[in-house]
């Protein structure tokens, strides 16, 4: 610890972080599911409002990012009054009957679910580079490592918390909506210390955005986080048709799902600890290479390979584990050694690692409809070979190319 640095009370930091992540499984799966058997909303027409708020949430990030530097000196009043809006917007989509139609219902909860948890998750990685130069060396990754376990931790809880909740409530939902206000109310009161002041923003919003895209190494970082996220994306994009058509195992989605984020969750004291003493960038090279070697191995799995693919689920889930890491903590760490636009570039962060997530879906369904695979039906060895180049051959290109942009970029050690 350095002179300057202060008491690490990071506990906050996992709990805020828990508390967002938990608004994420529900906007890309539960809701749906949810619509569709409460109210008996067409998948065409749910398909059709996602795409179209899809794209919302990802042009609106530089948007925020410049809203929340221009509110830098109330940013305690914001973010309580984002997690409240996100709380209320969780209870109007799981524990209200819609005033309106459900598909109109639907689309305004979700909307203001998707500004609120975007602009929280802008402020909140915001505000973590500020906390971290204040920690000392080495405090970018230590608080990611907080950060990063306790957004793992909060995907899990809500991946499984409505089912478990179905066992002693007729309405799960509601109760899981109901668990999510307290939540965001205990983790705004507990991270209420942690909000830093300081002047407004520039009125012009493009010069928030020069210090990062003025600089190489930003702008590096920036498109190899567009490149690293990729992979994911199209894993993500594709694994229900992988585990229900390749494997042949529909039934064991969701322990694999679960499987995934926990060995991610459990990973990320074992690579914040590697990259104290090797060093952040050695250390992520070695994670993706192990999500490379994952992938090759998925690349020949068959029907019934289950076993073989739980520990590609928990090798490629400790991968990630690296990835949120040390991945933001090296941007972060950058933008402390820039000192200006924080918001801003998380912004620009948000909106890269969204793109990565629209892309994949809007190139890789209308692909794999092209070489003859169909949901939920038999498929021919052509269609299933292509399922499996795409969920698995693709995403390792790709990691190869974001472990090249990193092997050749000067990023500096803590």
């Amino acid at each position: 610890m350095t002179a300057l640095a202060v008491p690490e009370r990071l506990w906050p930091w996992s709990l805020f972080a828990a508390l967002i992540a938990m608004a994420g499984l529900p906007i890309y799966i539960h809701a749906p599911k949810f619509y569709v058997d409460a109210y008996g909303v067409s998948l065409a027409s749910l398909g059709g409002v996602l795409a179209a708020l899809r794209l919302f949430d990802v042009v609106q990030d530089p948007v925020l990012g410049w809203l929340a530097e221009r509110g830098r000196a109330r940013r305690g009043f914001w973010v309580a009054l984002a997690a409240g809006a996100m709380a209320v917007a969780m209870v109007g989509l799981f524990a209200a009957e819609p005033p309106v139609a459900p598909m109109l219902w639907f689309a305004l909860m979700l909307a203001v679910l998707f500004t609120a948890f975007s602009f929280l998750t802008i402020v909140f990685y915001a505000e973590g580079v500020g906390r971290a130069l204040r920690m000392g060396a080495g405090g970018h990754v230590r608080l990611a490592g907080w950060r990063e376990a306790g957004s793992l931790v909060g995907v899990c809880i809500a991946a499984v918390a409505p089912v478990a909740l179905g066992a002693v409530t007729e309405r799960p939902f509601a109760g899981f909506a109901a668990g999510f206000a307290v939540l965001a109310l205990v983790a705004v009161l507990a991270m209420r210390r942690e909000w830093s002041g300081g002047g407004d923003a520039p009125d012009n919003p493009f010069a928030l955005f020069r210090p990062v895209l003025g600089d190489a190494l930003a702008r590096r970082l920036l498109l190899l986080a567009l490149v690293n996220a990729a992979p994911v994306a199209v894993t993500s994009t594709l694994f229900l048709f992988f585990v229900e058509s390749r494997l042949g195992v529909p039934d064991a989605a969701g322990p694999l799902l679960l499987l995934f984020f926990l060995a991610a969750a459990l990973s990320t004291p074992l690579w914040t600890r590697a990259a104290q003493v090797y060093g952040e960038k050695r250390v992520l090279l070695a994670g993706m290479g192990l999500a490379v070697l994952a992938f090759l191995w998925a690349a020949m799995l068959g029907s019934g390979d289950l076993a073989a693919f739980a520990v590609i689920c928990v090798a490629s889930g400790a991968a990630l584990g690296a990835d949120m890491v040390l991945l933001p903590a090296i941007f972060a760490r950058r933008l402390g050694q820039l000192g200006a636009g924080e918001s801003a570039a998380f912004s620009l962060w948000a909106f890269v690692s969204k793109l990565s997530l629209a892309l994949a879906a809007a190139v890789l369904l209308p692909a794999l409809q092209a070489a003859g695979f169909v949901s939920g039906e038999e498929n021919g060895e052509g269609a299933l070979r292509a399922l499996s180049l795409a969920y698995a051959v693709l995403p390792c290109g790709l990691k190869l190319l974001a472990i090249g942009l990193l092997f050749f970029s000067n990023v500096s050690e803590e």
